[in-house]
């Protein structure tokens, strides 16, 4: 059985640390994704929001997927998985230069500061620039928490982290994540676009931004123009329509019960699909002390090995 310890074992993981990270639910996932992954019926794997892309890398160094697409609507994050796919050599030769000004300042706040003014100034037109791919794999190494928050304008504007050893190459991972990228086409793009992509034999996984659980957690993170309750909305509408395709769906959110037992927002949303409440360590809240295990919801449009399946 597939469990958390292999996923250590795993040559590629994320490169970058992302809000609602999956890594820690990979086992749990195992049980919940569709039979056909595992037999093979399924040959097309589809993430329309790929983020740090855990169970990306997990999938597909698990099972024998023939083809693999992924979408982001964050043009930077997608040119980063363009540039490590096509152009390596360039990106690790910028970290390096990178990390050995880093190392070699004698304030290394300042010197992040300096990197993000220029990350910010660079603007993509279209094309990979590895430059940029790795600012902002520094920017994600040594900010705070390794947010990706943007203000009004588009500008990167989380401030530093304090790190006192980050892993800001990491060659090792970076080869290994450009290896398995040789087998997915990247998309800039809505996740409306994956429509393209699916029939009975793609299993697709929506790893939308999560509804806020508290107040004090919402900040805009995934673009410029935020994820609110109308963009949830208009996302199960689309899981509604692709489910005629054929395809196997898998989707995952926060657990509005969390805050208040009564608020069914996701339930209503997703009535006549399969929803399990699953536990994870995430932090809902500025107190340490209130910080802990909480659930978060998977729907699926099919049966799966989980015994609540009815």
């Amino acid at each position: 059985m597939y469990n958390i310890r292999m996923t250590k074992m795993l040559g590629a993981k994320p490169f970058i640390k992302w809000a609602g990270g999956k890594g820690q639910l990979l086992e749990k996932f195992e049980s919940l994704y569709p039979r056909g992954l595992k037999d093979g019926k399924i040959d097309m794997y589809v993430e329309p929001f790929v983020g740090g892309g855990a169970v990306l890398f997990a999938v597909l160094q698990k099972y024998d997927v023939k083809r693999a697409v992924i979408f982001d609507v964050n043009k930077e994050l997608i040119n980063c998985y363009g540039c490590i796919k096509n152009r390596l050599s360039g990106v690790l030769c910028e970290l390096a230069a990178i990390n050995d000004g880093y190392n070699a300042s004698a304030d290394k706040e300042a010197f992040f500061y300096e990197v993000r003014n220029d990350y910010n100034k660079i603007k993509l037109n279209g094309r990979f620039d590895e430059v940029k791919a790795a600012r902002f794999i520094f920017l994600n190494k040594t900010c705070f928490n390794g947010l990706y928050r943007v203000n009004g304008g588009g500008g990167f504007n989380v401030p530093f982290g304090r790190y006192k050893n980050p892993n800001i190459t990491d060659k090792k991972n970076l080869t290994a994540v450009s290896d398995i990228l040789q087998r997915v086409e990247i998309f800039h793009g809505d996740y409306g676009l994956c429509r393209n992509f699916l029939n009975d034999k793609a299993f697709v996984y929506f790893d939308p931004p999560y509804r806020p659980v508290t107040e004090t957690g919402k900040f805009v993170g995934y673009s410029k123009d935020g994820f609110n309750d109308g963009d949830q909305i208009a996302l199960s509408e689309f899981v509604g329509q692709i489910d005629q395709t054929g395809c196997k769906i898998m989707l995952s959110n926060s657990d509005p019960k969390n805050n208040d037992i009564n608020d069914n927002f996701f339930d209503r949303l997703y009535e006549g699909f399969y929803i399990d409440r699953i536990r994870a360590k995430r932090v809902i809240n500025c107190q340490a002390a209130k910080r802990g295990d909480i659930t978060e919801i998977v729907v699926r449009n099919y049966r799966g090995e989980n015994p609540n399946d009815n």
